[in-house]
Protein backbone atom coordinates (compact mmCIF):
# COMPACT_ATOMS: atom_id res chain seq x y z
CA UNK A 1 0.00 0.00 0.00
CA UNK A 2 1.61 3.20 -1.11
CA UNK A 3 -0.36 5.00 1.43
CA UNK A 4 -1.97 4.57 4.44
CA UNK A 5 -5.57 5.49 2.22
CA UNK A 6 -8.01 3.78 4.91
CA UNK A 7 -6.94 6.74 7.15
CA UNK A 8 -7.60 9.72 4.51
CA UNK A 9 -9.71 11.32 2.04
CA UNK A 10 -9.11 9.93 -1.28
CA UNK A 11 -9.37 12.93 -4.13
CA UNK A 12 -10.48 10.49 -6.92
CA UNK A 13 -13.50 9.64 -5.12
CA UNK A 14 -14.41 13.17 -3.75
CA UNK A 15 -13.66 14.58 -6.87
CA UNK A 16 -16.11 12.27 -8.99
CA UNK A 17 -19.10 12.17 -6.69
CA UNK A 18 -18.96 16.03 -7.05
CA UNK A 19 -18.62 15.73 -10.75
CA UNK A 20 -21.95 13.28 -10.47
CA UNK A 21 -23.79 15.58 -7.87
CA UNK A 22 -23.23 18.73 -9.98
CA UNK A 23 -24.55 16.80 -13.13
CA UNK A 24 -27.40 15.84 -11.03
CA UNK A 25 -28.20 19.33 -10.30
CA UNK A 26 -28.64 19.92 -14.41
CA UNK A 27 -31.12 17.22 -14.33
CA UNK A 28 -33.42 18.51 -11.87
CA UNK A 29 -32.83 22.35 -13.07
CA UNK A 30 -33.95 20.95 -16.81
CA UNK A 31 -37.19 19.26 -15.14
CA UNK A 32 -38.36 22.91 -13.20
CA UNK A 33 -36.74 25.70 -15.84
CA UNK A 34 -36.99 23.80 -19.13
CA UNK A 35 -40.21 23.75 -21.40
CA UNK A 36 -41.59 20.47 -22.80
CA UNK A 37 -43.59 18.34 -20.81
CA UNK A 38 -42.33 14.88 -21.99
CA UNK A 39 -39.46 12.51 -21.29
CA UNK A 40 -36.75 13.71 -22.94
CA UNK A 41 -35.02 10.34 -23.74
CA UNK A 42 -38.94 9.72 -26.13
CA UNK A 43 -37.02 9.33 -29.33
CA UNK A 44 -40.35 10.42 -31.28
CA UNK A 45 -40.30 14.11 -29.66
CA UNK A 46 -36.91 14.54 -28.34
CA UNK A 47 -33.95 16.44 -30.39
CA UNK A 48 -29.75 15.51 -29.68
CA UNK A 49 -28.93 18.12 -27.45
CA UNK A 50 -31.78 17.35 -25.25
CA UNK A 51 -31.60 13.21 -25.36
CA UNK A 52 -28.11 13.61 -23.83
CA UNK A 53 -28.45 16.37 -21.62
CA UNK A 54 -30.85 13.77 -20.01
CA UNK A 55 -28.58 11.03 -20.26
CA UNK A 56 -25.81 12.24 -19.25
CA UNK A 57 -27.53 12.31 -15.59
CA UNK A 58 -28.22 8.47 -15.97
CA UNK A 59 -24.49 8.51 -14.19
CA UNK A 60 -25.23 10.08 -11.45
CA UNK A 61 -27.66 7.58 -8.96
CA UNK A 62 -25.50 4.59 -10.13
CA UNK A 63 -22.10 6.63 -9.54
CA UNK A 64 -23.44 8.04 -5.88
CA UNK A 65 -25.11 4.23 -4.75
CA UNK A 66 -21.46 2.46 -5.48
CA UNK A 67 -19.33 5.41 -4.02
CA UNK A 68 -21.43 4.76 -0.91
CA UNK A 69 -20.71 1.11 -1.17
CA UNK A 70 -16.91 1.91 -0.87
CA UNK A 71 -17.24 4.59 1.64
CA UNK A 72 -19.15 2.06 3.56
CA UNK A 73 -15.81 -0.34 3.29
CA UNK A 74 -13.01 2.71 4.07
CA UNK A 75 -14.96 3.37 7.13
CA UNK A 76 -14.88 -0.40 8.34
CA UNK A 77 -10.77 0.08 7.78
CA UNK A 78 -10.76 3.23 9.65
CA UNK A 79 -11.25 1.35 12.45
CA UNK A 80 -14.90 1.03 12.66
CA UNK A 81 -15.83 -2.15 14.35
CA UNK A 82 -18.68 -4.16 12.60
CA UNK A 83 -21.08 -3.56 15.13
CA UNK A 84 -20.37 0.12 15.32
CA UNK A 85 -20.42 0.59 11.33
CA UNK A 86 -23.65 -1.78 11.01
CA UNK A 87 -25.54 0.39 13.54
CA UNK A 88 -24.55 3.51 12.00
CA UNK A 89 -25.92 2.42 8.85
CA UNK A 90 -29.03 0.77 9.85
CA UNK A 91 -29.77 4.49 11.95
CA UNK A 92 -28.01 6.57 8.83
CA UNK A 93 -30.59 4.46 6.53
CA UNK A 94 -33.60 4.95 8.35
CA UNK A 95 -32.61 8.79 8.62
CA UNK A 96 -32.09 9.09 4.70
CA UNK A 97 -36.00 7.53 4.48
CA UNK A 98 -37.40 10.13 6.53
CA UNK A 99 -35.77 12.78 4.83
CA UNK A 100 -37.06 11.48 1.57
CA UNK A 101 -40.50 11.58 2.66
CA UNK A 102 -40.02 14.97 4.19
CA UNK A 103 -37.90 17.48 3.17
CA UNK A 104 -36.39 15.77 -0.07
CA UNK A 105 -40.55 15.56 -0.98
CA UNK A 106 -41.10 19.02 0.50
CA UNK A 107 -38.16 20.67 -1.96
CA UNK A 108 -40.00 18.60 -5.04
CA UNK A 109 -43.19 20.00 -4.49
CA UNK A 110 -43.66 22.58 -2.41
CA UNK A 111 -46.32 20.71 -0.94
CA UNK A 112 -47.39 19.65 2.87
CA UNK A 113 -50.45 17.99 1.63
CA UNK A 114 -49.69 14.60 1.61
CA UNK A 115 -53.02 13.54 0.56
CA UNK A 116 -51.04 14.40 -2.96
CA UNK A 117 -49.14 11.72 -2.49
CA UNK A 118 -45.14 10.76 -1.47
CA UNK A 119 -42.31 9.37 -3.85
CA UNK A 120 -39.47 6.68 -3.17
CA UNK A 121 -36.72 7.95 -5.17
CA UNK A 122 -33.16 7.41 -4.60
CA UNK A 123 -32.81 8.71 -1.43
CA UNK A 124 -35.20 5.93 -0.60
CA UNK A 125 -33.30 3.12 -1.89
CA UNK A 126 -29.51 4.30 -0.74
CA UNK A 127 -31.42 4.58 2.60
CA UNK A 128 -32.46 0.83 2.25
CA UNK A 129 -29.65 -0.30 0.74
CA UNK A 130 -27.70 0.87 4.14
CA UNK A 131 -30.02 -0.65 6.03
CA UNK A 132 -29.61 -3.73 3.89
CA UNK A 133 -26.18 -3.48 4.21
CA UNK A 134 -26.28 -3.00 7.85
CA UNK A 135 -26.73 -6.99 7.62
CA UNK A 136 -24.65 -7.90 4.97
CA UNK A 137 -21.53 -6.56 6.29
CA UNK A 138 -21.34 -9.52 8.57
CA UNK A 139 -20.72 -11.57 5.78
CA UNK A 140 -17.20 -12.47 4.29
CA UNK A 141 -16.42 -9.65 1.91
CA UNK A 142 -16.40 -11.94 -1.13
CA UNK A 143 -19.87 -13.27 -0.22
CA UNK A 144 -21.05 -9.69 -0.44
CA UNK A 145 -19.29 -8.72 -3.39
CA UNK A 146 -20.77 -11.90 -4.75
CA UNK A 147 -24.20 -11.13 -3.84
CA UNK A 148 -23.77 -7.91 -5.34
CA UNK A 149 -22.39 -8.87 -8.56
CA UNK A 150 -25.47 -11.49 -9.09
CA UNK A 151 -27.94 -9.05 -8.26
CA UNK A 152 -26.71 -6.33 -11.27
CA UNK A 153 -26.08 -9.62 -13.59
CA UNK A 154 -29.51 -11.61 -13.46
CA UNK A 155 -31.92 -9.12 -11.99
CA UNK A 156 -33.62 -8.63 -15.33
CA UNK A 157 -34.24 -11.93 -15.72
CA UNK A 158 -37.25 -11.21 -13.12
CA UNK A 159 -38.70 -8.61 -15.64
CA UNK A 160 -41.28 -11.29 -17.03
CA UNK A 161 -43.05 -10.79 -13.27
CA UNK A 162 -45.29 -7.62 -13.37
CA UNK A 163 -48.16 -6.53 -11.22
CA UNK A 164 -50.54 -3.63 -12.26
CA UNK A 165 -48.83 -0.52 -11.87
CA UNK A 166 -51.43 0.37 -8.67
CA UNK A 167 -50.85 -2.50 -6.02
CA UNK A 168 -54.14 -3.98 -5.02
CA UNK A 169 -52.10 -6.26 -2.12
CA UNK A 170 -49.77 -7.30 0.10
CA UNK A 171 -47.59 -9.47 -2.39
CA UNK A 172 -47.72 -6.91 -5.00
CA UNK A 173 -46.89 -4.16 -3.21
CA UNK A 174 -43.95 -6.20 -2.01
CA UNK A 175 -43.21 -6.94 -5.27
CA UNK A 176 -43.20 -2.67 -6.45
CA UNK A 177 -40.88 -2.06 -3.41
CA UNK A 178 -38.27 -4.85 -4.56
CA UNK A 179 -38.20 -4.22 -8.75
CA UNK A 180 -41.24 -3.00 -10.09
CA UNK A 181 -41.88 0.70 -10.26
CA UNK A 182 -45.43 1.04 -8.91
CA UNK A 183 -47.89 2.98 -6.86
CA UNK A 184 -48.68 1.98 -3.46
CA UNK A 185 -52.04 3.37 -1.30
CA UNK A 186 -51.56 3.67 2.30
CA UNK A 187 -53.85 4.43 5.44
CA UNK A 188 -57.29 3.38 3.20
CA UNK A 189 -55.75 5.32 -0.05
CA UNK A 190 -55.53 8.65 2.15
CA UNK A 191 -51.89 8.83 0.67
CA UNK A 192 -50.18 6.68 -1.36
CA UNK A 193 -46.12 6.44 -2.57
CA UNK A 194 -44.68 6.06 -6.12
CA UNK A 195 -41.81 3.65 -6.09
CA UNK A 196 -39.36 5.20 -8.79
CA UNK A 197 -36.54 3.23 -7.08
CA UNK A 198 -37.14 -0.45 -6.12
CA UNK A 199 -34.78 -2.08 -4.35
CA UNK A 200 -33.42 -4.37 -6.62
CA UNK A 201 -30.49 -3.92 -8.08
CA UNK A 202 -29.93 -0.85 -6.19
CA UNK A 203 -28.73 -3.06 -2.89
CA UNK A 204 -26.57 -5.20 -4.96
CA UNK A 205 -24.94 -1.88 -6.76
CA UNK A 206 -23.79 -0.72 -3.13
CA UNK A 207 -22.68 -3.86 -2.08
CA UNK A 208 -20.40 -4.54 -5.28
CA UNK A 209 -19.26 -1.09 -4.14
CA UNK A 210 -18.33 -2.47 -0.56
CA UNK A 211 -16.10 -4.61 -2.28
CA UNK A 212 -14.75 -2.87 -4.57
CA UNK A 213 -13.30 -0.64 -1.82
CA UNK A 214 -10.49 -3.33 -1.36
CA UNK A 215 -9.04 -1.48 -4.85
CA UNK A 216 -7.99 1.17 -2.07
CA UNK A 217 -5.56 -1.00 -0.06
CA UNK A 218 -3.45 -1.48 -3.05
CA UNK A 219 -0.19 -0.01 -4.22
CA UNK A 220 -0.94 2.46 -6.59
CA UNK A 221 0.18 1.64 -10.08
CA UNK A 222 -1.62 -1.79 -9.50
CA UNK A 223 -4.58 -0.05 -8.48
CA UNK A 224 -4.91 1.93 -11.25
CA UNK A 225 -4.54 -0.68 -13.73
CA UNK A 226 -6.93 -2.62 -12.20
CA UNK A 227 -9.33 0.40 -12.79
CA UNK A 228 -9.29 0.53 -16.11
CA UNK A 229 -9.08 -3.38 -17.01
CA UNK A 230 -12.56 -3.05 -14.45
CA UNK A 231 -14.22 0.05 -16.25
CA UNK A 232 -13.28 -1.10 -19.62
CA UNK A 233 -14.71 -4.36 -18.99
CA UNK A 234 -17.64 -3.58 -18.11
CA UNK A 235 -18.20 -0.74 -20.84
CA UNK A 236 -17.10 -3.24 -23.37
CA UNK A 237 -19.15 -5.78 -21.69
CA UNK A 238 -22.25 -2.95 -22.60
CA UNK A 239 -21.43 -2.65 -25.94
CA UNK A 240 -21.78 -6.60 -26.66
CA UNK A 241 -24.87 -7.21 -24.60
CA UNK A 242 -26.40 -3.73 -26.49
CA UNK A 243 -25.54 -5.41 -29.99
CA UNK A 244 -26.89 -8.31 -29.22
CA UNK A 245 -29.96 -7.05 -28.39
CA UNK A 246 -30.88 -10.52 -26.28
CA UNK A 247 -30.38 -9.77 -22.71
CA UNK A 248 -29.92 -7.13 -20.25
CA UNK A 249 -32.37 -4.56 -21.05
CA UNK A 250 -36.12 -4.93 -21.76
CA UNK A 251 -35.98 -2.43 -24.61
CA UNK A 252 -34.23 -3.55 -27.15
CA UNK A 253 -32.89 -0.76 -29.47
CA UNK A 254 -33.70 -0.47 -33.44
CA UNK A 255 -32.78 1.02 -36.48
CA UNK A 256 -34.20 4.72 -36.88
CA UNK A 257 -35.08 7.38 -39.35
CA UNK A 258 -31.30 8.64 -39.19
CA UNK A 259 -27.92 7.57 -38.04
CA UNK A 260 -27.50 10.15 -35.10
CA UNK A 261 -31.12 8.52 -33.49
CA UNK A 262 -30.06 4.88 -34.17
CA UNK A 263 -27.52 5.83 -31.35
CA UNK A 264 -29.59 7.63 -29.52
CA UNK A 265 -31.96 4.30 -29.31
CA UNK A 266 -28.51 2.09 -28.93
CA UNK A 267 -27.62 4.47 -25.59
CA UNK A 268 -31.22 4.47 -24.47
CA UNK A 269 -31.47 1.66 -21.74
CA UNK A 270 -33.93 1.51 -18.83
CA UNK A 271 -33.51 3.14 -15.69
CA UNK A 272 -36.08 2.25 -13.55
CA UNK A 273 -35.26 -0.28 -12.30
CA UNK A 274 -31.80 -0.11 -13.63
CA UNK A 275 -31.24 -2.68 -15.86
CA UNK A 276 -27.67 -4.89 -16.28
CA UNK A 277 -27.04 -2.76 -19.57
CA UNK A 278 -27.83 0.64 -17.51
CA UNK A 279 -25.34 -0.02 -14.77
CA UNK A 280 -22.53 -1.29 -17.48
CA UNK A 281 -22.98 1.93 -19.29
CA UNK A 282 -22.61 3.90 -16.62
CA UNK A 283 -20.49 2.23 -13.95
CA UNK A 284 -17.51 1.43 -16.67
CA UNK A 285 -17.28 4.79 -17.18
CA UNK A 286 -17.19 5.79 -13.88
CA UNK A 287 -14.44 3.43 -13.13
CA UNK A 288 -12.08 4.78 -15.69
CA UNK A 289 -12.35 8.11 -14.61
CA UNK A 290 -11.53 6.98 -10.88
CA UNK A 291 -8.65 5.20 -12.53
CA UNK A 292 -7.93 8.62 -14.64
CA UNK A 293 -7.53 10.95 -11.91
CA UNK A 294 -6.49 8.38 -9.14
CA UNK A 295 -3.39 10.55 -8.72
CA UNK A 296 -4.96 14.23 -8.41
CA UNK A 297 -3.76 15.99 -5.45
CA UNK A 298 -6.79 17.90 -5.12
CA UNK A 299 -4.73 21.37 -5.64
CA UNK A 300 -6.18 22.86 -8.72
CA UNK A 301 -9.67 25.34 -8.68
CA UNK A 302 -11.26 22.52 -11.12
CA UNK A 303 -10.29 19.87 -8.14
CA UNK A 304 -11.27 22.16 -5.31
CA UNK A 305 -14.61 22.84 -6.51
CA UNK A 306 -15.94 19.43 -7.17
CA UNK A 307 -14.01 17.64 -4.63
CA UNK A 308 -15.76 20.32 -2.62
CA UNK A 309 -19.11 19.39 -3.69
CA UNK A 310 -18.36 15.90 -3.27
CA UNK A 311 -17.61 15.64 0.39
CA UNK A 312 -20.91 16.94 1.30
CA UNK A 313 -23.57 15.01 -0.69
CA UNK A 314 -26.11 14.90 1.07
CA UNK A 315 -26.45 19.23 2.18
CA UNK A 316 -25.53 19.23 -1.64
CA UNK A 317 -28.82 17.37 -2.16
CA UNK A 318 -31.08 18.83 -0.07
CA UNK A 319 -30.39 22.49 -1.00
CA UNK A 320 -30.43 21.20 -4.83
CA UNK A 321 -34.38 20.59 -5.42
CA UNK A 322 -36.05 23.46 -3.62
CA UNK A 323 -33.10 25.35 -5.50
CA UNK A 324 -34.14 24.50 -8.99
CA UNK A 325 -37.51 24.74 -7.85
CA UNK A 326 -37.88 28.01 -6.77
CA UNK A 327 -35.64 29.12 -9.94
CA UNK A 328 -38.17 27.67 -11.64
CA UNK A 329 -40.69 29.55 -10.79
CA UNK A 330 -38.94 33.06 -10.61
CA UNK A 331 -37.98 32.98 -14.16
CA UNK A 332 -41.57 32.17 -14.99
CA UNK A 333 -42.49 34.92 -13.04
CA UNK A 334 -40.38 37.69 -14.77
CA UNK A 335 -41.17 36.34 -17.70
CA UNK A 336 -44.88 36.67 -17.05
CA UNK A 337 -46.09 32.68 -17.21
CA UNK A 338 -47.94 30.53 -15.35
CA UNK A 339 -46.28 30.63 -12.63
CA UNK A 340 -48.93 29.47 -10.00
CA UNK A 341 -49.18 25.69 -11.50
CA UNK A 342 -45.65 25.19 -11.11
CA UNK A 343 -45.53 26.10 -7.47
CA UNK A 344 -47.25 22.99 -5.96
CA UNK A 345 -47.76 20.52 -8.61
CA UNK A 346 -44.93 21.23 -11.34
CA UNK A 347 -46.16 18.11 -13.95
CA UNK A 348 -49.26 19.88 -14.65
CA UNK A 349 -47.79 22.67 -15.85
CA UNK A 350 -49.53 24.10 -19.30
CA UNK A 351 -47.22 23.78 -22.42
CA UNK A 352 -46.15 27.41 -22.25
CA UNK A 353 -43.72 27.44 -19.43
CA UNK A 354 -40.24 26.76 -19.17
CA UNK A 355 -38.07 27.89 -21.03
CA UNK A 356 -34.99 26.69 -24.08
CA UNK A 357 -32.60 24.06 -22.67
CA UNK A 358 -29.52 27.43 -23.22
CA UNK A 359 -31.94 29.28 -20.52
CA UNK A 360 -31.77 25.97 -18.75
CA UNK A 361 -28.10 25.63 -18.63
CA UNK A 362 -27.56 29.09 -17.56
CA UNK A 363 -30.01 28.53 -14.59
CA UNK A 364 -27.46 25.08 -13.94
CA UNK A 365 -24.65 27.00 -13.61
CA UNK A 366 -26.08 29.70 -11.62
CA UNK A 367 -27.23 27.17 -9.32
CA UNK A 368 -23.94 25.92 -8.94
CA UNK A 369 -22.79 29.09 -8.49
CA UNK A 370 -25.16 29.70 -5.56
CA UNK A 371 -24.28 26.47 -4.16
CA UNK A 372 -20.72 26.26 -3.68
CA UNK A 373 -20.28 28.87 -1.07
CA UNK A 374 -22.70 27.17 1.70
CA UNK A 375 -21.28 23.56 0.19
CA UNK A 376 -18.11 25.23 1.06
CA UNK A 377 -18.79 26.34 4.89
CA UNK A 378 -20.66 23.09 5.02
CA UNK A 379 -17.51 21.10 3.86
CA UNK A 380 -15.48 23.11 6.49
CA UNK A 381 -17.65 23.09 9.16
CA UNK A 382 -17.59 18.93 8.96
CA UNK A 383 -13.65 19.17 8.74
CA UNK A 384 -13.31 21.09 11.86
CA UNK A 385 -16.09 19.63 14.16
CA UNK A 386 -16.36 15.98 14.60
CA UNK A 387 -19.51 15.59 16.56
CA UNK A 388 -21.59 12.48 15.21
CA UNK A 389 -24.72 14.44 14.52
CA UNK A 390 -22.69 15.81 11.23
CA UNK A 391 -22.06 12.44 10.11
CA UNK A 392 -25.59 11.80 9.32
CA UNK A 393 -25.83 15.08 7.21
Amino acid sequence: MDTDRSKERIYSIDFLRGVVMMIMLLDHTRDFVHTGGFDPTDLSQTNVALFFTRWITHYCAPTFVFLSGVSIYLQKQNGKSTRELARFLATRGLWLVILEFTVVRFGVTFNLDYGTGMFGQVIWAIGMSMIAMAALIYLPLRLVGAIGVVMILFHNLLDGIQVPFEAANFGQSIWIILHQPGNIQLFGGASSVFFLYPLIPWVGVMAAGFAFGTIYSWESERRRKMLFKLGGAAALLFVILRLVNFYGDPSPWTAQDTSAFTILSFLNVTKYPPSLLFLLMTLGPSIIILGIYDRIDGKAMWQRIAITFGRVPMFFYLLQFPLAHAMGIILNYIAGKDTPSLIFDPTQAPPDVGFSLGTTYLAWIAGLILLYPLCYWWCNLKRRNKHWLLSYL
